[in-house]
């Protein structure tokens, strides 16, 4: 083999794409097979999909290593039948695949290797709505064998396919479950208020809830001495899905302690899946593995690709061409797409990088945002609506003027708002999961966001919700006399803005500040008192006048002292 140059057809390791054609021409995939091939020792066989679903085993291309893992409609058994056919070298183990389709089997093999995992039981049922013995629910907790899960908890599908998995509240906070499940359009989550009883359909996996300060951890192996970990907001939090300006989901990346490198090394082992992708839950100091997916690639990381493609050509040619020189060339074969970002350094950082390539980077600071906490942040939703009942709406209280913009704040506004939108948006999702129509599910998801917002509270007070209606197109119509034209929005922009509520933190503080300008205020009474008897009216008393004023405040000090001595004596 030349030092620069590629090797013959013959020399050359050949690497089977055992992948549906919808896995295989996704961006992470294409560019690290792109990078596989430009080092020139391998020679790259996609199967495509009416090979892998049409034609016996007995005609698929012979190949040195293969790169198989199931995702929708593909058939893993018949790829086990292939391989053991042909023996190649398997990046992925096909056999334990059939784990990761049962979140109680995930569960118990990562006990099994000691990996740590959330505190949970199992309810396993034969048949839909099977009575159990075992299962005790009562308002505020379920108990399983015995093993008490007090609300909040979690509540899992054990068919690993099945991504809606729900959150259950105390009535303490105000009761309701919250529905997570794969994004749509802006949306990873819905709160549900009346719903309060759990799920019996079938079998499910309960846990307590573990908060983790609004993120979730995922980690990305490549062999188990290379692991990439990046956080996202937490689906948990509002269910509003961060997007950059290019669309993408907003991650970043975070280091992996020692202890995460070590589990992310065992569940790479245990499962035998050297391209692996799990979840990390962080709560209290410590790390759990509460999912494990298979096959998964980082997305819009160079860096990632880069060493992702270094490490898999190490792993194919100790495995089928040990001969060849597995070195890292000093000058990568390919020419990278990566924009010079000042964020590559952390990239690298974020890896948690167990085995490293290239030259060492260092994190040279850490930029933090912190906003105060006594209010809730003010948030806008923003969307056109072309529908009747709101077009309607807008005409009622601008005065029936098509092209001056409406504000609704009063409690009948908005409960008129709340009305039309609850007729517009279905009850239910149909559990399409693809991409098509998406607009109209993203149209959808921010009505359902209205909606959740307006019945925020059960009731309307307070001013920290408000609606705008701005018209943007018209057409013409007759007029009701039939005498003329007169124009009819046809499309308007929804603008709703909503937070700025007052939080524990902040509603300490305004006490705490009530008690701090008393004396004050007592001092102004004080001199009030002396000027009032030059301004007195006839027939009044104006000690009378202050004693009431001044007994007023003291009366007011009392009430705020017993307040803040029973909500924060311990504070």
């Amino acid at each position: 083999m030349a030092a620069e140059g590629g090797t013959g057809a013959a020399d050359r390791v050949a690497i089977g794409v055992c992948v549906m054609e919808k896995k295989v021409y996704c961006s992470p995939m294409e560019q690290i097979l792109e990078r596989l091939r430009a080092f020139g020792e391998f020679e790259i066989i996609i199967f495509g999909d009416k090979v892998i679903l049409e034609d016996p085993i007995e005609i698929w291309p012979k190949c040195d290593c293969l790169i198989a893992f199931c995702s929708s409609g593909f058939p893993l058994q018949k790829a086990q039948a292939y391989a053991a056919l042909r023996r190649p070298f398997l990046v992925n183990e096909l056999e334990p695949q059939y784990l990761l389709h049962d979140r109680r089997k995930v569960y118990e093999h990562l006990e099994k290797y000691g990996i740590p995992v959330p505190n949970y039981a199992l309810v396993n049922r034969e048949y839909p709505y099977q009575e159990l013995d075992h299962f005790i629910e009562q308002e505020d907790f379920v108990e399983i064998h015995g093993k008490r899960f007090l609300k909040p908890f979690v509540e899992k599908p054990a068919n690993g396919d099945d991504h809606r998995i729900m959150i259950y509240y105390p009535n303490s906070a105000g009761g309701g479950m919250k529905e997570l499940f794969r994004k749509v359009g802006n949306r990873s989550s819905e709160f549900h208020p009346d719903v309060r009883r759990v799920r019996r359909e079938g079998s499910y996996i309960y846990e307590e809830f573990m908060p983790t300060g609004g993120t979730d951890v995922k980690v990305y192996t490549v062999g188990p001495g290379y692991a990439h970990a990046e956080a996202r907001k937490s689906p948990v939090v509002d269910g509003v899905v961060m997007r950059n300006p290019d669309g993408k989901e907003v991650r970043y990346p975070v280091l992996l302690t020692p202890m995460e490198k070590q589990m992310a090394r065992d569940v790479c082992n245990a499962f035998r899946q050297m391209v692996c992708g799990f979840d990390l839950l962080r709560c209290d100091g410590r790390s759990y593995v509460c999912d494990v997916n298979g096959w998964s690639f980082v997305k819009n990381s160079y860096k990632y690709y880069d060493d992702a493609a270094c490490i898999m050509r190490k792993i194919f040619l100790d495995a089928k061409a040990p001969h060849l020189s597995s070195t890292i060339p000093p000058t990568l074969p390919w020419k990278s797409k990566a924009p010079d970002q000042s964020t590559e350094g952390l990239t690298r950082q974020g890896s948690g990088i167990i085995g490293t390539f290239g030259q060492s980077e260092e994190l040279r600071c850490v930029v933090v945002v912190i906003r105060h906490g006594d209010r809730t942040p003010k948030q806008k939703v923003k969307l056109k609506v072309t529908e009747e009942k709101l077009l309607n709406l807008m005409l009622k209280y601008n005065g029936g003027k098509p092209r001056a913009e409406t504000k609704l704040k009063s409690a009948v506004q908005l409960q008129d708002l709340l009305d039309a939108t609850r007729q517009l948006v279905p009850p239910t999702r149909s559990g399409q999961e693809s991409d098509s129509d998406a607009e109209d599910l993203e149209h959808i998801e921010k009505l359902r966001q209205v909606k959740a917002v307006l019945e925020e509270g059960g009731h309307f007070s307070g001013i920290y919700r408000k609606v705008q209606l701005k018209p943007l197109k018209w057409i013409k119509v007759t007029e009701h006399n039939g005498e003329g034209e007169e124009d009819r929005p046809i499309e308007a922009l929804m603008i709703l803005k909503y937070g700025g509520v007052l939080t524990h933190a902040g509603r300490k503080q305004m006490f705490r500040g009530i008690l701090h300008w008393q004396p004050f205020c007592l001092f102004l009474c004080s001199v009030t008192s002396r000027r009032a008897k030059s301004f007195v009216k006839p027939g009044h008393n104006a000690s009378q006048v202050t004693d009431h004023r001044v007994s007023s405040l003291q009366s007011a000090e009392n009430h705020n002292q017993r307040y803040l001595d029973t909500h924060y004596v311990n504070t």
